[in-house]
C-alpha cells in the first residue's frame, strides 16, 4: 500500500476479517472513522486509519471493551508496548496450543490402538483446551496491609496485559475528562459526569474484586496522594481532592 493509496470498506473488511457492518458501526460510534470520502460519499480508509484499526484489534484481543479501547486510544497508547503485549499474547497462545496438540495426539493414539483414554488424559485435554482462551504502589502500601496488597497484585496479574490499558491508561483518562467537565462548570448531576463515575466504579470493582476493604483502601490512597495514583504528578493535590468530591456528588445525584 503506497502512502496515497486508500482502501474502501469492503476491501478492508475482507483483509481484516471483519464485516462491513462492523466497520460501519465503528464509524458510527467514532471508534474508527475513515479519513476520506469519495464524492459519492463512500468511505475510504488511509494508512493512518489502518494503524488505528490494528490498535483497535490488538486491544480487543487483550479483552478490552470497545468503550475502553476508545478511551485508551484517545489518551494515547505506546505503540511499542502494544505490539509487545500483542506478541506476548500470541506466543502464549502458541505455547498453549502446543500443549493441547500433544495431549490430543495422545488421545488419538489411544483411540486408534483400541484403548479407551483414561480420565486423567481427558481432563488434561480439557484443561489444555481452556488455557488456549484469551487470557502509585507506595501510596497504596500506606493504606493496605500486606495481604490486601497481595490480593491486588493477584487480581492485576489475572488481568494480564489488559491491566495496563485499563488501569494505567483508561482510568487516568477518565479522571482527566471529569476534571475538564468540573473546571468547565458542568454540574455533577450531568449525565456525562455520572457515566464517567460509573465507569470508574466498574474499574474499581474489576481491580478490587468488589472487596469493600480494598475499595476503601484504594479510595483513601487517592485522597492521600491523588497525583501519584492519577499518573499526573504535576496536578495540584487540592484539585484532585475537589474532583473526588465532585465525582462523589455525581454518584449521589447531588449538585
Amino acid at each position: 500500500m503506497t502512502a496515497s493509496e486508500t482502501w474502501k470498506v469492503g476491501r478492508l473488511a475482507k483483509a481484516s476479517g471483519l464485516t462491513v457492518r462492523t466497520l460501519h458501526h465503528w464509524d458510527t460510534i467514532g471508534l474508527l472513522s475513515p479519513s476520506r470520502r469519495t464524492v459519492g460519499g463512500h468511505r475510504e480508509y488511509t494508512e493512518d486509519d489502518l494503524v488505528r484499526l490494528y490498535q483497535v484489534l490488538a486491544l480487543r484481543g487483550l479483552g478490552l471493551s470497545l468503550d475502553s479501547i476508545a478511551v485508551c486510544l484517545d489518551a494515547g497508547v505506546d505503540p511499542v508496548r502494544l505490539i509487545r503485549d500483542h506478541l506476548a499474547g500470541v506466543e502464549a497462545s502458541i505455547a498453549a496450543l502446543g500443549v493441547l496438540r500433544k495431549r490430543l495426539v495422545l488421545l488419538e493414539t489411544a483411540l486408534v490402538s483400541g484403548r479407551e483414554p483414561g480420565a486423567t488424559a481427558l481432563l488434561d485435554a480439557l484443561e489444555a483446551t481452556c488455557r488456549t482462551g484469551p487470557e502509585g504502589e507506595h501510596a497504596l502500601d500506606r493504606h493496605l496491609d500486606a495481604d490486601q496488597v497481595q490480593a491486588l497484585q493477584t487480581r492485576a496479574a489475572a488481568l494480564g496485559p489488559s491491566m495496563h490499558y485499563l488501569l494505567e491508561v483508561e482510568w487516568p483518562e477518565l479522571y482527566r475528562r471529569a476534571e475538564r467537565l468540573r473546571t468547565a462548570g458542568i454540574p455533577a448531576t450531568d449525565r456525562r459526569v455520572r457515566r464517567l463515575a460509573d465507569r470508574m466504579d466498574e474499574l474499581s470493582t474489576l481491580f478490587t474484586g468488589g472487596d469493600t476493604g480494598l475499595s476503601a483502601g484504594v479510595r483513601a490512597a487517592w485522597h492521600d496522594d491523588p497525583a501519584a495514583l492519577s499518573g499526573n504528578p504535576d496536578a495540584p493535590a487540592d484539585d484532585w481532592r475537589e474532583l473526588a468530591r465532585y465525582l462523589d456528588r455525581a454518584r449521589h445525584g447531588t449538585a
